[in-house]
């Protein structure tokens, strides 16, 4: 049922933050920080907010002090879209990352992609576009 009133702010968020849950953050700040190169852009201790894009960001929360859990079971994906999906792959596979797979193009998709994953189990697909 559609409301009858108007969403706050003309529906305007100014962030998008996906938070993951970590036994280990130190372990995860490394990857996020040294592996893909990213800064945290919130540091709230426990919770550390890293921005991927102007768009998109990743927390990395300290399951001791979180509102979950880390879990063994991952069902999230963190996807990436960047400019040369090769040149990231010839990076990470210098870098040792887990589960680093060949990159694999798909035309109905018209993406080229690969995956891997960071130190806890996170699946983070790599992708460019393409067509």
């Amino acid at each position: 049922m559609k409301p009858s009133i108007t969403r706050p702010d003309n529906g305007k968020v100014d962030k998008l933050i996906t938070f993951l849950y970590y036994k280990d953050l130190a372990a995860a700040m490394r990857f996020y920080e040294d592996i893909l190169g990213f800064s945290v852009a919130i540091d709230q201790g426990w919770c550390k907010i890293y921005g991927i894009s102007s768009e998109g960001y990743v927390g990395l929360v300290d399951e001791s002090r979180g509102m979950h859990k880390a879990n063994p079971i991952k069902p999230v994906q963190i996807c990436m879209r960047v400019p040369d999906v090769d040149a990231w792959h010839a990076y990470l596979k210098e870098c040792g990352v887990d589960g680093l797979t060949a990159p694999k193009s798909s035309d109905e998709l018209k993406i080229r992609a690969f995956v891997c994953y960071d130190p806890e189990g996170y699946q983070i697909e790599i992708q460019s576009a393409f067509g």
